[in-house]
């Protein structure tokens, strides 16, 4: 397995930037009738993270949703990252040219 860090270009500076979960969302519960005092943390998906940077890079997260999906998975690595998941180098390879095909250089893929 190969992971690389998927990148967008940041609107405000124009730099690479890639989202980082730096905790888990927290979902708590109202009632009608009572206060429920339940709490439950829920990491993200890479999919939910990626659409989370709508309005933060110049694309549109589903338009790169849809050639990062036909060639690699999105996930959240280890440290919150947002990275893309290859079987093999050549589909890395072929999902950085597809990316810069479309977008230029405002997606990037990075170790």
């Amino acid at each position: 397995m190969i992971r690389l860090r998927l990148f967008g270009r940041c609107r405000i500076y124009h730099d690479p930037v890639s989202p980082v979960l730096k905790a888990p969302a927290q979902i708590g519960w109202a009632s009608w009738f009572r206060d429920i005092d339940l709490v439950t943390p829920r990491r993200f998906k890479g999919k939910e993270l990626l659409l989370r940077t709508r309005g933060w890079w110049t694309v549109e997260p589903s338009e790169i949703l849809e050639i990062v999906e036909s060639h690699g998975k999105l996930i959240v690595g280890d440290n919150g990252e947002l990275m893309v998941e290859f079987e093999d180098e050549k589909s890395a390879e072929i999902l950085s040219a597809a990316l810069s095909d479309r977008f230029e250089d405002q997606v990037l893929l990075a170790p």
